[in-house]
C-alpha cells in the first residue's frame, strides 16, 4: 500500500472534510479538543470536498470547517512551514470566524462558540514541551475562565510528538502519530485499525482509492507547498548573511572577496553558529579560520 501524507492541505481536506468524513473528523476532533472523550455526536462539515467539483486547486477550500451538534463551530488548519505572523493569522481567522455569524440586526444571543485547531509541522511554543496546547480568554491573575469565552485556540505540533508506532496508547496519541506518519507505512497496522475512524481514514488516504485526477493535484500542491518552504528558508538564510555581513563590516571594516563568496555560501544553520562565535573574533583571520574548521 501507498498512503497520501495528511500533512498536505489538500490530503488533509480529502481526508477530514469530504462527504464520508463526518466519523473521521467526530473522532478526530474528540481526540484533540477533548482528550478522547466522547463529547461530540454529530456534525456538519461545511464546504466539504468534493472530487467532481474540484477542478484546480484554486477551486477547493483547503482548511476544514463544521458546525457541531452544540451549534459550535470548528475550523481546522494544517500547515507544513512557518510563515511571517501566523500567530496573528491563526487568531484573525478565529475571530472573524466568530464575528460573521451574526447577520443583520441579529443579537449579540445568537453568537455560538468556535474553536480553532491548528495542527504545525514546526514548534510553535518552543519552550513548552507538550504536543497539544490550548487557549482561552481567562483571568490572568486567578485563571478562571471569562463568562463568555467562546473563543478557544488548539494548537497541535507534530515535531514535538516522538512516540513510535507500538508506545502508542490513547486516542490522541493515534491521530496525531496518523497526521505525522501516514505517508510512511506500508500496511494499515493493527493498533491504528482497530479505531475504525482512523482505519477508514487510512482507507481514503489509500492512493488506490484516489482517481488520477486527484494524485495530479496532490502532486501539484505538495510541489507548491515545497516551493514555498524554499522560499522561506532562502529569505531567512539572506536576511542571516546579511546581518553577519553588517556586524563584520562594523567590527573589521570592509569584507574580503574571499570571504564574502564562502559566507554567501553558507547554509542557514553555519549562519546562526557564526553569529554565536562573532564576538569573539578579533580579525577576519579568525574568521576565515573559524570557516576552515567549521
Amino acid at each position: 500500500m501507498r498512503f497520501i501524507s495528511p500533512k498536505t492541505d489538500y490530503a488533509f481536506k480529502i481526508i477530514f472534510g469530504s462527504n464520508q468524513s463526518e466519523e473521521i473528523l467526530i473522532s478526530f476532533l474528540n481526540a484533540i479538543i477533548y482528550e478522547g472523550k466522547n463529547k461530540i455526536k454529530s456534525l456538519t462539515i461545511l464546504n466539504p470536498y468534493n472530487p467532481p467539483q474540484i477542478q484546480t486547486l484554486k477551486d477547493s477550500y483547503l482548511d476544514v470547517r463544521a458546525v457541531l451538534d452544540d451549534n459550535s463551530q470548528v475550523i481546522i488548519e494544517m500547515q507544513v512551514a512557518s510563515v511571517t505572523a501566523f500567530d496573528k493569522r491563526v487568531v484573525y481567522n478565529l475571530a472573524k470566524t466568530y464575528s460573521t455569524q451574526l447577520g443583520p440586526r441579529e443579537g449579540y444571543r445568537h453568537l455560538k462558540p468556535v474553536i480553532a485547531v491548528t495542527i504545525t509541522d514546526f514548534e510553535m511554543f518552543e519552550n513548552n514541551p507538550d504536543v497539544v496546547n490550548y487557549f482561552s480568554f481567562l483571568n490572568k491573575k486567578k485563571f478562571v475562565e471569562y463568562t463568555a469565552a467562546e473563543m478557544q485556540l488548539v494548537f497541535v505540533e507534530l515535531p514535538k510528538f516522538k512516540k513510535s508506532l507500538e508506545e502508542l496508547e490513547t486516542l490522541v496519541d493515534k491521530w496525531i502519530y496518523f497526521i505525522k506518519e501516514t505517508d510512511n507505512l506500508e500496511i494499515i497496522p493493527e493498533n491504528l485499525g482497530e479505531v475504525s475512524a482512523i482505519e477508514k481514514a487510512l482507507n481514503i488516504a489509500n492512493e488506490i482509492n484516489l482517481s488520477v485526477e486527484e494524485l495530479e493535484l496532490l502532486e501539484q500542491r505538495a510541489i507548491m507547498a515545497q516551493d514555498e518552504s524554499g522560499k522561506i528558508l532562502f529569505a531567512e538564510q539572506k536576511g542571516a548573511n546579511a546581518l553577519i555581513t553588517r556586524l563584520l563590516k562594523k567590527r573589521f571594516g570592509e569584507i574580503p572577496e574571499n570571504l564574502k563568496k564562502q559566507l554567501s555560501d553558507l547554509s542557514l544553520e553555519e549562519l546562526e553558529n557564526l553569529s554565536e562565535e562573532i564576538f569573539d573574533f578579533t580579525n577576519f583571520d579568525d574568521v576565515s579560520n573559524w570557516l576552515i574548521n567549521r
